[in-house]
């Protein structure tokens, strides 16, 4: 029998911190809502999957927990970890998806980065390797092929979770215009790293189905 193709819809970590006026802010991230809403609307997916950054206050990754300087690069048990800005402590307002973002009952919410010890940027798995979400499982019990991600940051969590992606053997697409990023050259770093392990580059005006 010829395999279905089967789509979701990976939105990565749309939430109030993320964008303008929140605690760590991507240049223009609210810009993402409008073509994400828009792609939903458009095209037919099987699956629309929300990924949530959804931190402890203690969280190891936050500069304030270590005294150390934020955006500087601090040595932890589990690795180089980057000094962020308390950000999407679990439920507080950052956490919050971005009020105008259409987001149905139907969607499947993952959250991410709970492990105090331990940071999280992609959908699937910790920056360690060590502990899944149940990400890939959802994608797999829906018999998903395709996904198609997009979301903030570009250079951090949505890179990442589409390297993964590919890497659990989905046919992957990263929606860039749906996506902003925190610095060019990071940016440039994760579409190699991206395009290395097969995951496809395209506009939201590609898609037609």
């Amino acid at each position: 029998m010829e395999n279905k193709t089967k789509r979701a819809f990976i939105i990565v970590d749309v939430q109030n911190d993320f964008i303008e006026g929140g605690s760590l802010a991507v240049p223009k991230g609210s810009e993402v809502v409008p073509v994400i809403n828009s792609i939903r609307k458009k095209n037919k997916f099987d699956l629309i999957v929300l990924t949530q950054d959804w931190h402890p206050s203690d969280h190891s990754s936050f500069a304030v927990n270590n005294n150390a300087e934020l955006f500087s690069v601090k040595e932890l048990e589990t690795g180089p970890q980057v000094m962020w800005p308390v950000h999407c402590v679990q439920n507080t307002e950052g956490a919050k998806f971005v009020s105008n973002l259409v987001h149905e009952e139907s969607d499947i919410v993952v959250q991410k980065g709970k492990n105090t010890k331990v940071d999280s940027y992609s959908g699937f798995w910790d920056n360690n390797k060590a502990q899944k979400t149940d990400l890939e499982d959802i994608l797999k019990q829906n018999n998903i092929t395709d996904t198609y991600i997009c979301g903030l940051a570009y250079d951090y969590c949505v890179s990442f979770t589409a390297v993964d992606s590919a890497e659990c053997g989905f046919k992957t697409f990263f929606i860039e215009d749906a996506t902003r990023g925190l610095q060019e050259e990071t940016m440039l770093k994760a579409k190699e790293k991206m395009e290395k392990v097969g995951v496809k580059l395209l506009k939201s005006t590609d898609l037609d189905f």
